[in-house]
């Protein structure tokens, strides 16, 4: 069974796709990228753009039901490799146990610095009775 999620307060997808789609279990997020649900304005330091795209991603995951504790795959996008230690160290900060596979490139993005997507695991429900 698959479910495609559209998450109020989101940023809107550039294109045609959904925020993420759910099926067998899993959260397939399109990428994220830095810009501010409310401006679509990308603003501030690198770092505080790394903090706004996982705050973009944490609310599409919030929407289908996981957290950023959930994902079990990671693929980033940076405008530039060398901007790698920079990411992880906030990256760390937000997500600090327990991190999930990751994947780091380089790619030609659209003037934002950083994108990022995932893959999650939904959070096993309790049986009810």
């Amino acid at each position: 069974m698959r479910k495609a999620i559209m998450v109020p307060g989101a940023v809107s997808p550039a294109g045609h796709y959904s925020h993420a789609v759910i099926a067998n279990g899993f959260v397939f997020v399109a990428g994220q990228g830095p810009a501010d649900p409310a401006t679509r304005e990308v603003k501030g330091t690198f770092e505080d753009q790394v903090r706004q795209t996982l705050a973009n991603l944490r609310t599409i995951l919030n929407g289908a039901g996981a957290d950023l504790e959930d994902m079990v795959k990671v693929t980033v996008f940076l405008s530039d490799i060398a901007l790698f230690r920079r990411y992880d160290a906030v990256y760390r900060e937000v997500v600090p146990a327990g991190p999930a596979a990751r994947t780091t490139v380089a790619a030609m993005l659209n003037n934002i610095d950083i994108e990022i997507d995932c893959i999650a695991a939904l959070p096993e429900r309790p049986q009810s009775r």
